[in-house]
């Protein structure tokens, strides 16, 4: 009998099995739109040659006494043309199936991710590998002699110039892939488990505490216990306010409504450049002006809060393609001072700046690993850190009106870079959430929500029109009213 590899699931991982539920099964998508149709059977070619890189996306899902834990598996993947929701669940308690999708519409081909798998970047780096191994196959033509092997691709922060590869977890090639896209590397353990390592920062580290802090770089979603930390350094605390909080009616049989804004990335970059601010926050601050003026619930001192990630990977080196990021909760109370979104956007940054620096996070994340490994944390029952868990993020739901996720400029390997135009991203989510991405020179910010209301999103975009960007908006039907007229 073939003995099956298994590890326990990393720190991020376990908020995400916790928390899920049918309104949000912590789902991520990642897509790219191509030149021409989608070949099924070269897809299907190439997301076998990607796997086989990938040991990692082999795994099943397994619960233990005490945990829950990834276990290899001989499951093999399919793609299929696209027929559920985006975002539809992946894991079913009890069920051995493989923890990701691959499917495709028309000139379309999405990627979905069960969270408690892999965060953005490990899937960005899956992504990027199936759509180089698709295109080579598609256009065999543009194959130079001897170009076999995947080149180096990876997310880069559009207000920065790349950090380097050392420092971000690039795409490691495909020599290399089955070392590092393993089963069993678990980075917060390698860096935060035991005594704190006392090191020099690299040059990109010195750069990056003394600049205002770049676009984050990796998907998350804000339930995630690094966030509210009280050992935390932090800025002078602010007094405990009533979070602002988006409602609305719930989607029909719980899907994620979609909305997607696409735009030229060095205009919307530009406006960011003027205010001083990142990419990021200055999409943040626009958020919650839309908000503020088209929610009736909105007073005049509504206090609006944002989790955005941050990949850890660009102070921590590691090549897993498992979670491995934490989250910076940033807020801003309206009617307190300069309420433009510039203004908003530049204190956010303050905030941001402040805990986004790697002694920062090293403390934060060392004190988290230290109760976790507690000994009696370690023998309660599952099931019962399941509710803790559950109850944590409930909490800090409460205390957040958006999450946000920016994996920044994607730059592919040839042939896909030629091949490929917009490229998107998006989660599910249990409140509203928007994510970024940009590549050949479109930004695409894809809002997603449990509710069927619109409003701010559209306020959005005349937001961005206004300050002379030109904006798309296209949006997935959700409501029962939009599913009749398909059907019909």
């Amino acid at each position: 009998m073939k003995r099956r590899h298994w590890v326990r699931l990393d720190n991020a991982s376990n908020i995400f099995l916790a928390a899920r539920s049918d309104a949000d099964p912590k789902v991520f998508r990642m897509g790219a739109e191509l030149d021409d149709e989608i070949d099924a059977g070269l897809l299907q070619a190439a997301l076998e040659e990607t796997y086989d890189r990938f040991p990692l996306y082999h795994a099943v899902l397994r619960r233990g006494v005490f945990w829950h834990y990834l276990q290899d598996s001989d499951l093999e993947p399919v793609v299929r043309p696209e027929s559920e929701p985006s975002c539809a669940p992946l894991y079913h308690v009890d069920h051995r199936t493989l923890l990701f999708r691959v499917v495709h519409h028309r000139r379309r081909i999405s990627l979905e991710v069960f969270h408690a798998l892999s965060d953005g970047t490990g899937a960005l780096w899956f992504l990027t590998d199936l759509l180089t191994a698709y295109t080579r196959r598609r256009y065999p033509q543009e194959v130079l002699p001897g170009d076999t092997d995947a080149q180096e691709a990876r997310p880069g922060s559009d207000e920065w110039p790349d950090p380097p590869p050392s420092e971000i977890g690039t795409h490691p090639g495909a020599q290399a892939a089955e070392e590092v896209h393993e089963l069993t590397t678990d980075s917060f353990a390698h860096y935060f488990r035991g005594r704190r390592r006392r090191r020099a920062p690299s040059s990109h580290e010195e750069e990056f505490s003394r600049e205002a802090a770049p676009a984050v770089l990796t998907v998350e979603e804000a339930e995630h216990p690094h966030e509210e930390h009280e050992d935390a350094p932090h800025p002078a605390p602010a007094a405990r306010r009533r979070i602002h909080r988006v409602r609305g009616t719930r989607t029909p049989d719980h899907r994620t409504r979609v909305l997607e804004l696409t735009m030229p990335a060095a205009d919307v970059l530009a406006l960011a450049k003027a205010e001083g601010v990142a990419l990021t926050m200055y999409l943040t601050a626009l958020f919650f002006e839309s908000v503020r003026r088209t929610d009736p619930r909105a007073l005049s001192d509504a206090t609006m809060a944002a989790s955005v990630p941050v990949n850890l990977r660009q102070f921590f080196p590691s090549t897993s393609a498992r979670n491995f990021f934490a989250t910076i909760r940033v807020q801003h109370t309206f009617g307190e001072g300069d309420d433009s979104p510039g203004a908003i956007a530049r204190a956010l940054q303050e905030r941001f700046s402040a805990d986004a620096t790697p002694e920062a996070l090293e403390h934060r994340l060392h004190t988290l690993i230290r109760w976790e490994r507690l000994a009696p944390a370690r023998i309660v029952p599952r099931p019962l850190k399941d509710l803790v868990l559950r109850l944590v993020n409930h909490v800090n739901n409460r205390q957040l009106t958006v999450a946000i996720s920016n994996l920044g400029r994607v730059t592919l390997p040839e042939p896909a870079q030629s091949h490929v135009g917009r490229m998107l991203f998006h989660v599910s989510a249990v409140r509203p959430q928007f994510c970024a991405i940009s590549h050949d020179g479109q930004l695409t910010i894809s809002f997603t929500s449990p509710f069927v209301e619109t409003a701010h999103v559209r306020e959005y975009a005349r937001l961005l029109a206004g300050a002379g960007i030109d904006v798309s908006l296209a949006a997935a039907r959700t409501t029962e009213e939009e599913l009749a007229g398909v059907e019909a």
